[in-house]
């Protein structure tokens, strides 16, 4: 996956807001890459850019090689079911199913077999440290549980690549260490790439790549694989 030269502007108040400015950024297979910066940096709108959630006003993101801008609606779909898992900073999650069914459901409009959904939700569950919580609604879960259920519903569909805002935004400094540490295991056994936001800096040793974002320009701060 790749950004060239994008710019994202929004209008607010009648004046022209750019988000991001003029971004080239590279997401080579299977590697860490942490995004940190103040809010309102731009770093939740290059990763809803990445994830075809919005389009660029200039430049082009591309993956594998084809510019997004080119992808039908069924694209999209696709690239979202099976290629890209997003973990929202607002989690997304259906507030009338419980955890185990917000992780499933994706999975049963790809079409994956019962046997399949079960296996890999029950594993989901597992890796996230929520298996007793599995039948609970979101109503019934702490911000940070239902932060965790957001992060097994994208993990569980095993993309390429899990671009995840603010992750561990609502977690305590033991579960957020876990959640990372999943997202390097997953990175270095599986070859998955993810793409992290972050405020937390304690996290940062995990990464292999740490990029600051301000004002919308980005900045490679350290590069642990050079």
């Amino acid at each position: 996956m790749e950004a060239i030269d994008v710019t994202r502007t929004f209008q607010l108040a009648g004046e022209d807001v750019t988000a991001v400015k003029q971004l080239s950024f590279n997401v080579p297979r299977g590697q860490f890459i942490s995004l940190v910066g103040r809010s309102g940096s731009g770093k939740t709108t290059l990763l809803n850019l990445l994830a075809g959630l919005d389009h660029p006003t200039t430049g082009r993101v591309l993956f594998e090689g084809r510019d997004m801008a080119q992808f039908s609606e069924g694209d999209f779909i696709n690239l979202r079911r099976n290629r890209i898992g997003v973990v929202f900073q607002s989690f997304a999650l259906l507030p009338l199913l419980s955890a185990y069914e917000n992780i499933e459901l994706p999975m049963r409009i790809a079409g994956l077999s019962a046997r399949e959904r079960s296996e890999r939700t029950n594993d989901a569950l597992d890796m996230v440290a929520l298996s007793r919580r599995a039948r609970h609604r979101p109503y019934e879960l702490s911000g940070g549980e239902q932060q965790r259920v957001s992060i097994a519903r994208a993990i569980a569909m095993r993309p390429d690549i899990v671009l995840a805002d603010e992750p561990t935004g609502e977690l305590d400094s033991n579960n957020a260490q876990s959640i990372f540490g999943l997202f390097r295991e997953m990175v270095t056994d599986q070859g998955m790439s993810v793409v992290a936001t972050t405020h937390d800096h304690t996290l940062l040793d995990m990464a292999d790549r740490i990029y600051t974002m301000q004002d919308g320009e980005m900045q490679l701060t350290e590069d642990r694989l050079n």
